[in-house]
């Protein structure tokens, strides 16, 4: 048996069904989950984050679901701060907790911690921030990507503050944002020097979830079909006054945002939401994918998992 707590990590990319692997794992342990997913954690965002139901909250304990007001802008530093202080109480209660995200940078914030990234030159980010409001978020996308192609292929890129954080630091430092971070790419995963003096102190067992692709897609497009069913415009409207927080700068709703601006036809608004949730569902596989500690399984595999979890918790370690 493991003497220290694990902690079971579900990634993949949105629409995989994590959600439902992640609550059939805690209750076959008798645990509670935590949502490493950076917009389930705002009370005012729901049917556009694909929150759990309410029978599904009802299923297990969760946390980091409508934690946080909308303007809190919660970043992957404090969530890191605020999971880490709820699980050393968890673990004193449960063996295992489960984690469950869509989110890398937050998942990895968790396991590994963040590093301490330069401070930027003074007028960098004005300079960018600028430019966002006069031309839009197309410059920061191509300035990035010419900048640091490889931060460019995980980053969300409808997302204009990790853009414009991205590029402080490059343009301050003279370096690729991507070669601060502690998880590099170039190690194919492994964790460096850096991040050995951040152990936490718990295991972690890492969990993919991934399916042919042309099956996750129609699973997308069901899913954006089904939030505009339950009323996700209405959701939109209703924030509109708030759209220029980070946390509104999401896929499903800057589309919208856009509609009600006349900028676009609503049918033309669906079909770009559907559009940038495949592309960001492929930004996550290639953030997950470097990580060699994930095993991958697809969601219709649930003995599969059930089993594998079972013999890391007893025979290995």
């Amino acid at each position: 048996m493991k003497n220290r707590p694990v902690l079971i990590t579900v990634v993949g990319p949105t629409a995989v069904g994590k959600t439902a692997v992640a609550i059939r794992i805690a209750r076959a342990l008798q645990t509670v989950v935590i949502s490493a997913d950076s917009r389930q954690f705002y009370r005012e965002m729901s049917i556009g984050t694909a929150k759990p139901t309410a029978a599904e909250l009802a299923a297990v304990p969760h946390y980091f679901i409508d934690s946080h007001g909308i303007t809190a802008n919660l970043s992957a530093g404090d969530f890191e701060r605020e999971a880490l202080e709820l699980l050393g109480g968890l673990f004193e209660q449960y063996r295992q907790v489960v984690v469950v995200g869509g989110s890398g940078l937050f998942v990895d914030a968790l396991r590994h911690g963040l590093d301490d990234l330069p401070r930027p030159l003074a007028g960098v980010r004005e300079k960018w921030n600028r430019i966002f409001a006069e031309q839009g978020i197309e410059p920061l996308q191509q300035a990035l990507a010419a900048a640091d192609p490889v931060y460019f292929e995980e980053v969300d890129r409808q997302n204009p503050q990790r853009l414009i954080r991205a590029l402080e630091v490059w343009e301050s430092t003279g370096n690729p944002f991507s070669s601060f971070r502690k998880r590099d790419a170039s190690k194919e995963g492994e964790v460096n020097e850096s991040a050995e003096s951040n152990l936490r102190p718990f295991d972690t067992l890492m969990i993919g979830l991934d399916m042919d692709r042309e099956r996750l897609y129609e699973r997308i497009n069901e899913r954006v079909d089904l939030m505009m069913q339950s009323g996700l415009l209405d959701e939109v409207r209703s924030l509109y006054h708030h759209r220029h927080l980070p946390a509104l700068k999401t896929v499903g709703y800057a589309e919208l945002f856009d509609y009600l601006d006349g900028k676009m036809s609503l049918e033309a608004a669906i079909e770009k939401i559907k559009q940038n949730t495949r592309r960001y569902a492929k930004r996550q596989l290639t953030w997950f994918k470097k990580d060699p500690d994930t095993v991958w399984f697809d969601p219709s595999e649930p003995e599969k998992i059930h089993q594998y979890i079972l013999s890391d918790l007893i025979f290995t370690r």
